[in-house]
């Protein structure tokens, strides 16, 4: 029987799950944009692969959930949800500096804005996991 303080048991297995979908889709696209249109929008496009690189850190800190994991799930969810908010309001007003979207553009609405729940749902499952004294 897995320990249910463990963040890739239970709910947490769906979260890694969705954490590694978002790394696969973030990573992919970003690759496709700066491999055939970076000086249309490097910005954007760096912003994307540093979203995937945010995604696959939580994906394997998440999974693994030892006391460094997650140290380091919690400071890439902290991250992530500072990228999402900070590009997010960016991409509101000063729409002419993102030519083209980021993973985190407009609060992930892109994406259904699951880039904007997902940090907070991390960090939430990372406090409810956390060992007690």
């Amino acid at each position: 029987m897995s320990d249910p303080k463990t963040t890739s048991s239970g709910p947490g297995r769906v979260l890694v799950a969705i954490y590694a979908i978002f790394a696969l889709a973030a990573g992919a696209r970003a690759a496709v944009q700066i491999s055939t249109r970076f000086h249309e929008a490097p910005l954007a496009y760096s912003l994307s692969a540093l979203a995937a690189a945010v995604y696959v850190l939580a994906t394997v800190a998440l999974a693994r959930g030892g006391r460094t994991s997650r140290r380091v799930a919690l400071a890439s969810c902290s991250l992530e949800l500072a990228g999402v908010l900070v590009i997010g309001t960016l991409s509101l007003l000063d729409p002419a500096a993102f030519p083209d979207e980021t993973v985190w553009s407009t609060y992930g609405k892109g994406y259904l804005f699951i880039p904007l729940v997902l940090p907070v749902a991390g960090l939430l499952w990372l406090r409810r996991t956390r060992p007690r004294p």
